[in-house]
């Protein structure tokens, strides 16, 4: 009986920590305790790591044993410290013989017949490992390949308990054979739509022009977007396509964003990293941790982290909870969320593009005369302010969706996604190769006081923006929105600087409003 160490990784939010798993087995009274702040679902370990090594060849003696998990100040949650508990306790007892090495992670949930289950997290924890000098991993087999898209580390899977126990020489039996779970026709069916998605194509929306030309624009720059008009205008066609048109992640982005939907668990790691922008479309009656993130105790990701280098949608948007809009203020300035809980605080990146659609009124008819309109003037105004000025303040463009007259537009008017995913693409590479070592690379993340200095038009071509400041019209933020928004469409015309009709132009939708 003795003492023995195994390694393994808690999560706070992307954030890792090396965290020795001490198992000490002493005379006493038999009991197994659990110490180190873990919470229920890691204190529920003793019952899994007991009977999944009887069921594995190995009997846990019936010693005191005393599990401390370092650092013991920081709360430890989930499951997936089962296989690095069971392996110090079976080599505390004396039980391998040799020793887990000191630079190798253990992950994994233990079911009661000893199998090695699969745990959320694994490719952020792997990240985390390796910037602690971590080297090798031992992870579930179905981790194996979200836990090889991590450069630089040695991952082995594991099946069950019994073949890490050989691996180290343990004199335990070979593992029975055990049945595996079958997915079933729909799931394999969704499982399949998801590695290979089928994105919507700007070619399926007819006329709008205007409309599809600001979500082409919102795209090249990255810039935020309200669509408003009448129920079937198309707003909600328009903004579903907009991830077809946006350029593939670059590695940075990738790695972030499957880490992301890994901790979430919502990773397909088949395929590699997840290299097309993420769209979330929430319903307009989510809560609040639902869209920011939260749930008890360590705060999970929630649709604004999920959508991070990618598009954030509210449809109906005046019809989501205010508390929930006004939420958004933050991360649409930062580019991250932080959430603070009694377990601790947590941080996740939320740089995302954000489409809100809205009707006019709450019947929706309060278009053009709007004399088919049912809605009183204070319901109107009251719909109008549910989303509130600071809110509206952030977004870019403000684009009115009216009907569509199907005599003067057909579907040869319609231009296909991949041409305007070619001049969306150009656009972002004038950008990079402009912000070429900046901590930036599109035109929407430029901050002001830089905007203001070094990438400020010449002044006679300001006119029409001073006027607009001076009138009251356009915040300072509002200005430095514009002018953002007149480089990307400078970027789109292939200029090297905007001039006077980009910047009218970029004032114009910031100003738009539906008539």
């Amino acid at each position: 009986m003795g003492h023995a160490r195994t390694l393994s990784i808690s999560l706070t939010g992307l954030d890792g920590t090396l965290v020795e798993v001490e198992a000490d087995v002493s005379q006493g009274l038999p009991a197994f305790s659990l110490v180190g702040l873990p919470d229920s679902s890691t204190l529920q370990a003793r019952e899994r790591v007991r009977a999944a090594a009887a069921r594995s060849g190995v009997r846990l003696a019936a010693r005191r044993i005393t599990i401390n998990m370092t650092p013991a100040w920081q709360p430890k949650h989930g499951s997936g410290f089962d296989l690095a508990i069971a392996m110090a306790v079976v080599d505390a007892q004396g039980d391998l013989l040799t020793h887990l090495p000191g630079d190798t992670v253990l992950l994994g949930e233990l079911g009661l017949d000893g199998r090695v289950r699969p745990v959320p997290g694994v490719l952020p924890a792997l990240l985390a490992a390796r910037t602690h000098g971590v080297t090798r991993a031992i992870v579930p087999e179905e981790n194996l390949p979200e836990a090889r898209l991590v450069e630089g580390m040695e991952v082995d899977g594991a099946g069950d308990l019994t073949s890490v126990l050989h691996r180290f020489g343990a004199d335990v039996p070979p593992a029975p054979a055990r049945g595996t779970l079958r997915l079933t026709a729909p799931e394999r069916k969704s499982s399949e739509r998801s590695r290979s998605p089928q994105l919507p194509d700007f070619a399926d929306v007819i006329g709008q022009a205007q409309a599809r030309r600001a979500a082409e624009v919102a795209a090249a720059g990255g810039h935020h977007l309200l669509l408003s008009g009448p129920p079937g205008a198309g707003k909600t066609m328009i903004a579903s396509r907009v991830p077809g048109i946006l350029p593939q992640l670059d590695i940075d982005d990738a790695l972030t964003v499957s880490a992301i939907h890994s901790l979430a668990g919502r990773f397909d790691a088949r395929d590699g990293l997840r290299r097309t922008a993420p769209f979330e479309n929430p319903h307009h009656t989510a809560t609040t941790a639902a869209v920011v993130g939260g749930g008890g105790g360590i705060a999970l990701p929630g649709a604004i982290s999920r959508a991070h280098a990618g598009v954030l949608f509210l449809d109906e948007a005046p019809e989501f909870p205010a508390r929930v809009l006004e939420a958004l203020r933050e991360p649409l300035e930062t580019g991250d969320i932080t959430l603070h809980r009694a377990r601790g605080v947590t941080r996740y990146p939320a740089r995302f593009q954000l489409i809100l659609a809205a009707n006019p009124c709450p019947c929706g008819k309060a278009w053009g005369k709007g004399v088919d309109c049912t809605c009183s003037p204070l319901q109107r105004r009251r719909y109008a302010a549910r989303l509130s000025g600071p809110v509206l303040d952030r977004v870019d463009m403000r684009v009115g969706v009216g009907p569509v007259d199907v005599r003067r537009s057909g579907p040869e008017d319609a231009e296909p996604s991949a041409l305007i995913a070619d001049r969306v693409r150009t656009a972002r590479e004038r950008q990079r190769r402009r912000y070429d070592g900046l901590p930036w690379t599109t035109n929407a993340h430029l901050p002001g006081p830089r905007l203001r200095r070094e990438f400020a038009p010449e002044a006679p071509q300001r006119r029409l923006l001073d006027h607009a400041v001076a009138q009251g019209r356009l915040t300072l933020r509002g200005h430095d929105r514009v002018l953002r928004l007149a480089w990307t469409l400078a970027d789109l015309d292939g200029s090297d600087r905007p001039g006077e009709g980009h910047i009218g132009t970029a004032l114009t939708l910031r100003e738009g409003e539906p008539r």
